[in-house]
C-alpha cells in the first residue's frame, strides 16, 4: 500500500507533462477551427484538467499527515482510476468520452507521457485486491463518515460533528416525508439552522456573522446535503446574497440587510435566470427604468423570471435586470435588492405588480421554484446594489466561485448519502444465501463510490482554500463543480442499481437522491458551460 500511495506524487510529474501537451494541441486546434467548433476537444481539457488537480489534491493530502488505511485506499484507487482514464477516455457524460486522439496524440504519443508510477498506479491502483481490502476496511468501521475526514482543525472538525448530528437528529429522518409531499422545509428547522449559525458562516462579525470563510462553508454544506439537498441549500440563497452586499453595497444595505441574513429572520432569494437567458446573461431583458420623483427616485422592473428558488417565502429578492439598452449586453446590468412580504401558501406573492407560479420538479425540493412576472413594481433608487448602474454583472462575477464550491459541496454531501444508503443496505440484504456486499460486482460499486468522493471533497476544499487565501479561484472552483456533480449523479445511479427494485421505489429514500443529484450538473453553470469556460481559461493561461 505505502508503495502505491508514494506513487501518486511520482506520477504528477508525467500527467502534467500529458496536459500541457494537451493545451499546446488544442490551442493549435481552436486557433485554426475556433473554440465553438473544438468543443470536445476544449471541453476535454477541461475534464483532464480537474482530474488531474484531483489527483494532485490526493497526493498534497497524503503528505500532510499520516492516514489511516481506509483513507490511503481511497486515495489510491482513485488516483489509480483517474490516471487511467486520463491516458485512455475521460467520461464527460455516459456517452461522451475524451480519448487521446481528441487532442491530437497518437496512443503511442500518448503512452510516451506514462512513467513508471503512472503504470504501476494503473495497474494496482484500482484493482481487485485494494478494492476488496477497502471494502473490508469499512465493514470493520463503526463510522461511515470516518473516510471521509476534513484533515481541518480542529475547530472545523467539531464543527462538523456538531452539523452531521443536527443532520441526523433532525434533517434525514424528515427529507424523504418534505420530498414526497413537496413541502417547505419547516421553519422552525430554518430557525435551528439559524441558531447553528448557518446562514452567517462567512459575514463578518461586526455585521453579525461568524467570520469564517469558504472551507466552514464547504464543510457545514456537506453535512447538511448529506441529510437533505434542500437543507444544504437553503444557505446558498443567503450566501450569494451576503457576498453580493459584502463586496458591492452600499454601508447603508450593509446594516440593513447583513445582520437579518446572518440571523436567519431575511430569507433571500436569487432573481438571475429568465426563460430565454439561462446561462446567456448577456441576453437578458428584465428591465429596470429610473423614474424621476419628487419625493424620491425609483425604478420600474418589468419582465419575467424563472427558476427562483424559495421566491414565495422570501423577504428579499436579488434582482438582476438591464438598466442600460437593450443591445448593452453585460455592461447594461444592475443588481437591485427588492424588499417583499414573505408569502404564504394561500398568498405566495403578497406585493403589488409581483406574481408568480410554482414550477413542479422531480427533485430539489423543499423551497420549491417558481416562475415570476415584474409588471412595472416600483422600487426605491436606493435599493441599486451599490448605488451605481451598470455593474451587476461584475459584482455577480464575484459570487460565481463562492456558489460553484458551495454547489460541489453541496454535490459531496448528496453523493456521501447516496454512498452510505447503498452500503448499509448492501450490509442488510441477502441474496443466496450471502448480504448483496460480499458479491464483487456489488462491493466494486461501493468501492468506487467511496473513492470518488474522497477525490470529489479534496478537489472542493482545494478551492474553498483558495478563495479564502484571496485568490482568483473561478478555474479552481468550476473544476470541483464539474468532477463533484459528476460523482454525484454516478454515486446515487449506483446506489439506485445496489438497491435494485427497491431502488425504484418512492418508500425508498435512493429515489429521492437519484432525483436531488441529477440537479448538480445543471444549475449553477450547466457542466458543458462550466467545461467550456475552464477550457477557455487554460488555453488563455491561468
Amino acid at each position: 500500500m505505502a508503495a502505491l500511495s508514494q506513487a501518486i506524487l511520482q506520477a504528477l510529474p508525467a500527467l502534467d507533462a500529458y496536459l500541457a501537451a494537451a493545451k499546446q494541441r488544442v490551442r493549435h486546434s481552436v486557433s485554426l477551427h475556433g473554440v465553438d467548433d473544438d468543443q470536445r476537444a476544449v471541453h476535454g481539457l477541461a475534464w483532464l484538467a480537474a482530474y488531474t488537480q484531483a489527483i494532485r489534491e490526493i497526493a498534497s493530502f497524503n503528505s500532510r499527515q499520516q492516514h489511516g488505511a481506509i483513507t490511503q485506499l481511497l486515495g489510491i484507487i482513485a488516483a489509480g482510476e483517474y490516471l487511467a482514464q486520463c491516458f485512455t477516455g475521460l467520461p464527460m457524460s455516459q456517452t461522451e468520452i475524451v480519448r487521446p486522439s481528441d487532442f491530437g496524440f497518437t496512443r503511442g504519443e500518448a503512452d510516451a507521457f506514462r512513467n513508471d508510477a503512472v503504470d504501476c498506479l494503473t495497474a494496482g491502483g484500482n484493482s481487485a485486491a485494494t478494492r476488496a481490502a477497502l471494502i473490508d476496511f469499512l465493514r470493520q468501521s463503526a463510522d461511515l463518515a470516518a473516510p471521509f475526514e476534513t484533515g481541518q482543525t480542529p475547530e472545523l472538525q467539531a464543527m462538523q460533528r456538531e452539523v452531521a448530528r443536527f443532520a441526523d437528529a433532525e434533517i434525514a429522518p424528515a427529507a424523504q416525508g418534505w420530498h414526497l409531499d413537496n413541502a417547505y422545509i419547516p421553519l422552525e428547522t430554518i430557525d435551528r439552522l439559524a441558531s447553528l449559525g448557518v446562514f452567517g458562516l462567512t459575514i463578518a462579525e461586526h455585521y453579525g456573522g461568524l467570520g469564517l470563510g469558504k472551507t466552514a462553508m464547504c464543510i457545514v454544506t456537506e453535512e447538511l446535503s448529506r441529510g437533505y439537498i434542500g437543507a444544504g441549500s437553503l444557505g446558498t440563497r443567503s450566501e450569494i446574497a451576503a457576498e453580493l452586499i459584502m463586496h458591492g453595497g452600499s454601508e447603508a444595505q450593509k446594516q440593513k440587510y447583513l445582520p437579518g441574513i446572518a440571523a436567519g429572520e431575511i430569507i433571500p432569494t436569487a432573481v438571475f435566470t429568465e426563460p430565454d437567458a439561462g446561462s446567456d446573461l448577456a441576453s437578458l431583458r428584465t428591465r429596470a427604468v429610473r423614474q424621476v420623483r419628487s419625493d424620491g427616485d425609483t425604478y420600474s422592473l418589468r419582465g419575467a423570471k424563472t427558476w427562483i428558488t424559495h421566491a414565495a417565502r422570501a423577504d428579499l429578492m436579488i434582482v438582476l435586470a438591464r438598466t442600460g439598452a437593450l443591445d448593452s449586453g453585460h455592461r447594461g446590468l444592475s443588481i437591485f435588492l427588492v424588499d417583499k412580504p414573505r408569502g404564504t401558501e394561500a398568498d405566495p406573492f403578497p406585493l403589488e405588480n409581483l406574481s408568480g407560479s410554482e414550477i413542479e420538479v422531480l427533485g430539489y425540493r423543499g423551497m420549491k421554484e417558481f416562475e415570476l412576472s415584474f409588471d412595472d413594481l416600483a422600487v426605491p433608487a436606493g435599493a441599486l446594489l451599490g448605488e451605481v448602474e451598470g455593474l451587476g454583472f461584475r459584482q455577480l462575477m464575484q459570487t460565481f466561485e463562492s456558489a460553484r464550491i458551495q454547489t460541489a459541496a453541496r454535490a459531496t454531501g448528496v453523493a456521501r448519502s447516496a454512498f452510505e444508503l447503498a452500503f448499509r443496505y448492501a450490509l442488510e440484504r441477502r441474496q443466496f444465501g450471502r448480504p448483496l456486499i460480499g458479491f464483487p460486482r456489488v462491493a466494486d460499486k461501493l468501492a468506487l463510490m467511496a473513492a470518488e468522493i474522497h477525490a470529489a471533497r479534496l478537489l472542493t476544499h482545494f478551492a474553498a482554500q483558495a478563495k479564502d487565501a484571496g485568490a482568483r479561484c473561478d478555474l479552481e472552483a468550476g473544476m470541483a463543480k464539474l468532477l463533484a456533480a459528476r460523482v454525484a449523479w454516478s454515486a446515487a445511479d449506483n446506489s439506485v442499481q445496489i438497491h435494485g427494485g427497491n431502488g425504484f421505489a418512492l418508500e425508498f429514500p435512493v429515489s429521492r437522491i437519484l432525483c436531488d443529484a441529477r440537479i448538480l450538473s445543471i444549475f449553477e453553470g450547466a457542466a458543458e458551460i462550466q467545461a467550456h469556460v475552464i477550457g477557455r481559461r487554460l488555453l488563455e493561461g491561468e
